[in-house]
């Protein structure tokens, strides 16, 4: 049986359907799985070892220009390959009309939520068969329950494990880390750079040497913000996707925003402390053996303090559990 998995956007949404992948690899070891997904994400979606092939799309370059021969070329050949692969099933885990459209093109029987469970309704009036599945759930739950209401067995929610494993890129850098994930899409979203300062400051005094990176310029501004008060820093130069991943995956613990790489990082297994000032974890938040968020709450900020204890915490967790 061959599948292909339809799930677009954004990064964290991508990682959070990695235990769902992991879960229908084991009980369905006959099903092969191939993936839809933005061309920005590529490289996160190559790194579960039971993903073939992997298609790109590019919504959100082709909204900037619906009209344009380029956009119809490369929606064409999508379409074409799709066909050409000849899928048995294809599963929409995203469950918004843009997704469900995607699937479409495919040409081949679609699984994906029902009206009451879908994120957008109209998506579910696109699937062949519709399945329901509690929008109280976070994330991973929908997703993992979805995977086996669609392939036929009962996902062991008792476990989680993303199945993914760091890149084999040499990161060059030895001794205890602490990948600080400073960057995240919105200003509301974003730590004071005076507390990422004070983060690494704790993390030096502990042994710890921060690493943190950049992709783009105001970015770049805060990574040598730190690196100017924090001497040990190791700032690692704006990079692939696939060598940030890498670094990450081999860094002793992590702490970050709310930002996709954050969400990575609780993938991988790793000690990871996500610091969210003005959304809600809520059914989206890092899941992880070793993750945990801080919640600004109302007229109460979250301090590098706080954020270095957790991480303490959560590494002696890890710790503990690899000499049991």
């Amino acid at each position: 049986m061959k599948v292909l998995i339809v799930k677009t956007s954004s990064m964290g949404d991508v990682i959070h359907t990695f235990p769902a992948v992991e879960d229908a690899s084991r009980q369905r070891p006959e099903v092969t799985f191939d993936w839809c997904v933005e061309e920005a994400f590529a490289g996160i979606v190559a790194l579960h070892p039971a993903i073939g092939r992997i298609h790109t799309v590019a919504i959100r370059r082709w909204r900037k220009a619906p009209f344009k021969a380029g956009t119809w070329r490369e929606a064409a050949a999508l379409r074409g390959a799709l066909r050409q692969s000849r899928y048995d099933l294809v599963i929409d885990a995203q469950g918004l009309l843009k997704s469900a459209l995607v699937a479409k093109l495919a040409g081949a029987p679609i699984a994906g939520l029902d009206r009451s469970s879908a994120r957008e309704p109209s998506a579910a009036l696109l699937y062949t068969t519709t399945h329901a599945v509690p929008r109280s759930l976070h994330a991973i739950e929908r997703t993992r329950r979805l995977f086996g209401l669609a392939l036929g067995y009962l996902p062991d929610l008792s476990m989680l494990d993303s199945g993914i494993v760091p890149p084999g890129n040499l990161t060059g850098i030895a001794g205890k880390t602490a990948f600080l994930l400073h960057g995240t899409s919105r200003d509301d979203k974003k730590w004071p750079v005076e507390d990422w300062i004070g983060t690494g400051r704790l993390l030096a005094e502990r042994g710890v040497t921060p690493v943190t990176t950049w992709s783009n310029e105001r970015e770049k501004g805060v990574a040598e913000a730190i690196a100017g008060a924090v001497p040990a820093t190791i700032v690692v130069p704006r990079s692939s996707l696939a060598d940030v991943a890498a670094i990450i995956g081999r860094s002793t613990l992590v702490i970050g925003a709310d930002t996709g790489l954050t969400h990575l990082a609780s993938a991988f297994g790793l000690p990871t402390v996500a610091v969210f000032l003005a959304t809600e974890p809520g059914l989206t938040g890092p899941r992880g053996p070793y993750a945990s968020t801080l919640l600004a709450a109302a007229e109460r900020r979250v301090t590098p303090a706080e954020a270095v204890a957790e991480a303490e915490r959560l590494l002696e967790l890890k710790l503990r559990a690899g000499t049991e």
